[in-house]
């Protein structure tokens, strides 16, 4: 490197010139912001979606603050066992949609080899296990050892989402051991709309049915639902009782820090996600309208997920997501 004014070969005078330059600018390693060490390729923020509206909705939120700091965020919509897949070949960045324990299978196996990291829980208190409409659990079916003595009326069917998802799996390894009795019983596989239209379809219908439910998600306004209680082998315990990590590829932290420090500070509630969800699927809202309608009403959101990151070119972080939103 050449300072101007400063010989090369004159070490000592040069050092102290770069000192006095420094001194006068006021530069420390600690001022420079985080983007000012990211290498371009951080500027795409390489993320994953499942076909999950509260993945959908939590991608959209990390979208509208990552393009507002100057970041591009592409979103692959691809089955679970991809997304890990990609995660531990590079090919994805970031994922939201971690849920613990049921992704245990996929996880576990990644962070021994440490081709995976856990960058934080992003949400507690979800849930995620079979429920029945609440007619159903009236009637008598209030934990996963009622379901057999009923089957004739479930048609012996459980109504789970997309093929390879690993609540399937555990629903099928459920079925397979014969489990609760549950023998002669099939998983009909579909996507997360198509299993939650059926369901709505049998509610009105008064017909029964058992599927595969969590929160937050709007199910749980539009159908009177009941969760069954004793699927802990498979689902958890405390019905299903569920936290969701965000997770990064191998060394995402340390190359992309700026971008990293946002999605270690970037968490949601159930209620939150259930509101942004809700405007996607019932009001028909575009996900990042939805997501920037909500942060234009809860502002103080961002002074916890913004704090010590800037934006690409080093500016301030909040003040360029507060004019985004339309913010004063």
């Amino acid at each position: 490197m050449h300072i101007p004014g400063v010989a090369m070969g004159g070490l000592t005078a040069g050092r102290a010139a770069l000192a006095g330059l420094v001194a006068a600018i006021g530069i420390t390693a600690g001022s420079l912001p985080a983007s000012a060490a990211e290498p371009a390729s951080c500027q795409m923020v390489r993320m994953a979606d499942p076909g999950w509206t509260d993945i959908t909705a939590t991608n959209a939120v990390a979208g509208t603050l990552l393009g507002a700091l100057g970041y591009q965020q592409k979103i692959e919509t691809v089955a679970v066992p991809i997304i890990f897949q990609g995660l531990k070949t590079g090919q994805i960045d970031v994922f939201l949609g971690n849920w613990m324990p049921a992704q245990s299978t996929f996880l576990d196996k990644l962070i021994a080899e440490k081709s995976v990291e856990i960058v934080r829980p992003n949400l507690e208190n979800a849930k995620f296990t079979l429920a029945v409409p609440t007619a159903v659990a009236e009637a008598g079916v209030h934990s996963f050892a009622d379901l057999a003595r009923f089957g004739d009326r479930f048609e012996k069917k459980i109504y789970g989402i997309e093929p390879g998802a690993p609540a399937n799996q555990n629903i099928q390894r459920m079925l397979d051991k014969k489990d609760f009795g549950l023998e002669g019983w099939t998983l009909v596989e579909s996507s997360e709309q198509a299993m939650l239209a059926q369901a709505m379809r049998r509610t009105r219908s008064k017909d029964w049915v058992v599927f595969l439910g969590w929160q937050p998600h709007p199910m749980n306004t539009r159908i009177d639902m009941t969760y069954l209680s004793g699927g802990d082998a498979y689902f958890g315990p405390n019905y299903g009782s569920t936290t969701v990590n965000t997770l990064s590829r191998r060394g995402y932290g340390t190359e992309c820090t700026n971008v990293h420090r946002l999605f270690s500070q970037l968490a949601f509630t159930v209620g939150m996600e259930n509101e942004i969800m809700a405007a996607i699927t019932d009001d028909k809202k575009a996900p990042k309208d939805a997501a920037a309608s909500y942060l234009k009403a809860h502002p103080d959101l961002l002074g916890p997920w913004l704090a010590g990151v800037s934006t690409r070119n080093g500016k301030d972080a909040a003040t360029a997501v507060r004019a985004a939103l339309g913010l004063k």
